[in-house]
């Protein structure tokens, strides 16, 4: 059993001694950094942003200290190989539909997936299925797509060479993954996770069980979202014999940073370690802090949480009780409005915020304080009360129709139309409300006159559409015909 106290990457940088470096980067160890920089951040760190040193290990071909903290970050998680990123969770989930689909392969996904993955099938040329997921029409949430809708499009297209699903979703919603796992291996194709923001799920039995433990064969975990990681440092693990490990290192060789940081990969490293040895500890508290946050707010006259009484819904089966979802609509506000008083008037920033609700990441970081805060500013916003009850509702589950592959239409000739104008066209780029980054239409979709008419309202209700090369929406990118 290997010893989960163990740096090995750190261990490699502290012993990194004083030499005449000639190598990159520019700044040689912090002496050529801007002082405006060294103010901000310190002098220490700069010493530690190093390049591929023979002491320091290669990320494409690790052999020593980079080989060690994956080893060990492997047996933590529960994976027989994980893989350090650090090009975000982004190039995981691109390197894995890379690694399992080709040109024209079929995938089975649910549509409210992140941009990464329409990303991923213009990269490889595969050919999405999309299952729509379950929809509360009451609450205005997509939760996780069903086992029986997954069988549903297995038995339509057998020739799939993978599925694809979110577990949890951005509201810390998890479907049915070991029933979704036991219908694709049936099939005998790999089951894929986008588990962003589930790494925290191995290390505390009141979590959802995590994605491998439910039988996924390969899975994303952005752990700088909810451990201890750097911004941008993720994790890739695979498990079982359904995905050749060798497609998955390529892959991720087309798609990550040949000078990768050192200052990201130890922080991999150290948020691996720090949960292995204190994981449980580390999430208790971070559950009592959430709960105590819950129970406070669900008392404020206005407020209500919504998620904890979706339960029965076939595409909701477990909650992460670290992440909460407030309801402001019987303040007469939007989650837009909301956030943006919380924000600038109490100090308060969200996760981020759509028509009805905003979401709350509470995570290890969190202190009694932060809750204290939070409690205290939704206390003040039920007082103030402010804007105006407002009588819109839209349905995030529109129907969209894939026309050409989103590959094809994000290489074909294309053309920029006034937003007006481009109802009945194909779309060439990606539109999507940010966060939490789920396209509301994608390269070889066709746009239609709901879709149009759902993007304004968003817009105007104060949401932020991004990926679009006019994010004020008045033009849009289509396939010329």
């Amino acid at each position: 059993m290997l010893d989960q106290n163990q740096i090995p990457l750190i261990d490699a940088l502290n012993s990194i001694g004083p030499h005449a470096p000639f190598y990159t980067p520019g700044h040689k160890r912090g002496v050529g950094i801007s002082p405006h920089l060294t103010n901000l951040l310190g002098e220490d760190v700069f010493r530690f942003d190093l390049t591929e040193l023979a002491e320091l290990d290669n990320l494409f071909t690790p052999q020593g200290a980079i080989q060690a903290a994956q080893q060990l970050a492997a047996a933590a998680f529960g994976a027989t190989k994980t893989w350090f990123l650090v090009n975000g969770s982004t190039c995981g989930i691109e390197a894995a539909i890379l690694a399992t689909c080709g040109m024209d392969a079929k995938i089975i996904l649910p549509r409210n997936v992140h941009s990464s993955v329409i990303s991923g099938l213009i990269l490889s040329g595969a050919i999405p299925i999309f299952v729509h997921p379950e929809y509360d029409p009451i609450l205005d949430i997509a939760h996780s797509i069903t086992p029986e809708a997954v069988q549903s499009a297995l038995e339509q297209h057998p020739d799939a060479k993978a599925v694809l699903t979110v577990y949890p979703t951005y509201y810390g919603v998890c479907g049915n993954l070991p029933a979704i796992a036991h219908l694709t291996h049936q099939y005998n194709i790999p089951l894929l996770v986008d588990e962003a923001h589930g790494p925290h799920f191995t290390f505390h039995p009141e979590l959802p069980t995590p994605a491998l433990a439910a039988g996924a064969d390969l899975t994303v975990q952005s752990t700088h979202k909810v451990l201890g990681a750097l911004t941008q440092a993720s994790m890739l693990h695979i498990q079982g014999n359904r995905i050749d490990g060798d497609q998955v290192s390529k892959s991720l060789q087309l798609l990550q940073s040949s000078s990768p940081s050192y200052l990201l990969l130890a922080s991999l490293d150290a948020a691996r370690q720090q949960m292995a040895t204190h994981g449980e500890e580390l999430i208790s508290q971070t559950l009592q802090l959430a709960d105590a946050a819950r129970t406070s707010i669900s008392e404020i006259p206005g407020l209500s949480l919504p998620l904890a009484a979706s339960e029965n819904s076939p595409g909701f089966v477990a909650l992460d009780r670290t992440r909460l979802t407030v309801n402001v609509t019987g303040l007469g506000l939007t989650g837009f409005a909301a956030e943006e008083i919380l924000d600038t008037q109490f100090g308060i920033t969200p996760e981020f915020s759509s028509l009805q609700h905003l979401t709350f990441i509470i995570s290890l970081g969190n202190t009694p304080e932060d809750i204290r805060q939070l409690v205290q500013g939704f206390t003040d916003l039920a007082k103030l009360k402010l804007g105006r009850t407002w009588g819109n509702h839209l349905d995030v589950t529109i129907r969209t129709q894939l026309v050409i592959s989103p590959r094809a239409a994000f290489f074909a000739p294309s053309e920029i139309l006034p937003f007006s104008q481009t109802s009945d066209r194909i779309c060439a780029e990606i539109v999507c409300p940010y966060p939490p980054g789920i396209p509301v239409l994608m390269p070889g979709e066709l746009i239609t006159k709901t879709v149009l008419e759902y993007l304004q309202q968003i817009q105007k209700l104060g949401g932020v559409i991004s990926g679009c090369t006019d994010c004020h929406l008045r033009t849009l990118k289509v396939v010329k015909d």
